[in-house]
């Protein structure tokens, strides 16, 4: 990270004018952290359709199979090419689901941006980078973190820089590609890994992939905003007989009904992810989640760059978060499957075993730290200054403090952070003894940055 006068410059540059800012996006009201208001009466119909068509599907397997996991059931309602929640609907924004912090001001994007342009500086400037983001939603994260990027184009010159997009929903890559290039990409280009191509307003190029292992290696910054924790997971419940899995079945009470059960003896999943030193007596794993911090881990320690993960989650404490959001309000999770967004919170302290010693990681602190370090009140000051008029100036504070109130999303998302051990070596304990200078701070999880 740059000394203190040099980031105000930085950040002063990137943001741009404050006259040339778009209005805050959407706020959200207080009561959850994926708010607003309710979907028209021709896409309710459209939902209960396709509830029914996902139910039928669900009942149909499970009385072949009998109960299937919970991962299972949300890989089901989630991802289902014909019927899954991403594959068709994809609720973000005022008229879908929930609503992110990129929706909400377009400051949090452009303060992600200035984390990784920070960190391109702290590593000695790399002649190229990729930046990576799994799940971009509608692109909204990416679009802000673009404007940075061309407002600092003089400092990213002599960079090649490349925008690498994570997507398994046909309809969300659609209005990412509307977002981020206006309409204009290849559908089967001529990279076969690739299943989408365009190049950004700016002449950025940007290219979409199904899978992160379909991106080519290379000196990446990778960007997880809101994606590990819909990602699917097991239950676990500790009994009087041990471990049991809870699963998903038919209600016999009420066959066109889903219910939990809990599994008669140990599975493969009791065996292979509860860990011996487990206090809790119910636990929530996502393996796959494990499976892609492995990933990244073995990408960064060989490749170079850094990961930032941005979502709610906890330090290995607690239970039982599986959930469903619908119309921005609390859902069941076993109704109407493929209508609602099924989500965990994610344990940190599993994804930070999960890298194997391969990266060192940092946090998860709040978001309310992280965005303070970034220099968000300084930010809204600039912007306030330049508010001609009350309903702006009204709209800046209150997305401000949906980001950073502790009771609405300050608090209840977290920022980690995944880079290569040599970023965080003390020069004057190995590498370079005759060294005085110590390697510049990490963005966002220095809490003396702004002091």
């Amino acid at each position: 990270m740059v000394p203190l006068p040099a980031r105000r410059a930085l950040l002063a540059a990137a943001l741009g004018p404050a006259g040339r800012r778009r209005l805050p996006r959407h706020h959200a009201p207080a009561a959850a952290a994926r708010p607003f208001s309710g979907a028209g009466d021709q896409e309710e119909a459209e939902g209960a359709n396709r509830a029914t068509a996902m139910l039928r599907h669900l009942l149909l397997k499970l009385r072949a199979t009998g109960p299937v996991t919970v991962a299972e059931y949300m890989r089901e309602a989630l991802t289902n090419p014909g019927q899954g929640y991403y594959t068709r609907r994809g609720g973000i924004g005022e008229s879908g689901d929930f609503v992110t912090s990129p929706e909400i001001s377009q400051v949090f994007g452009e303060l992600i941006g200035i984390w990784y342009v920070s960190e391109w500086i702290a590593t000695g400037k790399p002649k190229a980078f990729q930046l990576v983001e799994l799940g971009p939603g509608r692109g909204t994260l990416t679009n802000d973190i673009l404007r940075v990027f061309n407002q600092l184009a003089s400092l990213l010159s002599k960079c090649d820089v490349s925008i690498h997009l994570v997507e398994v929903s046909p309809k969300l890559s659609e209005i990412q590609a509307l977002m981020l290039t206006g309409g204009k990409v290849q559908s089967n280009p001529e990279d076969k890994s690739a299943y989408m191509k365009g190049v950004s307003e700016t002449g950025i190029p940007i290219s979409w992939y199904r899978d992160i292992q379909d991106v080519p290696p290379g000196y990446s910054f990778y960007l997880a905003h809101e994606f590990f924790d819909a990602l699917p997971i097991h239950k676990f419940q500790k009994t009087e007989k041990g471990w049991r899995e809870v699963l998903v079945d038919i209600d016999p009470d009420v066959p066109d009904q889903l219910r939990f059960v809990l599994s008669p003896s140990s599975t493969p999943a009791t065996e292979n992810f509860i860990q011996p030193e487990e206090r809790r007596d119910h636990v929530e794993v996502c393996p796959e989640a494990g499976v892609i911090i492995q990933r990244l881990a073995c990408r960064i320690e060989k490749d170079g760059g850094a990961a930032l993960v941005a979502d709610y989650g906890h330090d290995g404490t607690k239970t039982d978060t599986f959930r469903g959001f619908r119309n921005h309000k609390l859902h069941d999770v076993l109704k109407a499957p493929g209508t609602a967004d099924l989500t965990a919170d994610v344990d940190f302290s599993y994804l930070r075993k999960m890298t194997q010693g391969r990266t060192a990681t940092l946090g998860p602190i709040k978001q309310r730290e992280f965005l303070k370090n970034m220099g968000i009140d300084l930010r809204l000051q600039v912007l306030l200054q330049n508010s001609r008029d009350t309903a702006t100036r009204e709209q800046l504070l209150h997305s401000y403090d949906m980001l950073m109130n502790p009771k609405k999303m300050g608090d209840r998302f977290n920022f980690f952070a995944l880079l290569p051990h040599h970023r965080l070596a003390d020069p004057d304990k190995k590498h370079k003894p005759e060294s005085k200078s110590p390697l510049p701070p990490v963005a966002g999880f220095d809490e003396l940055l702004l002091k």
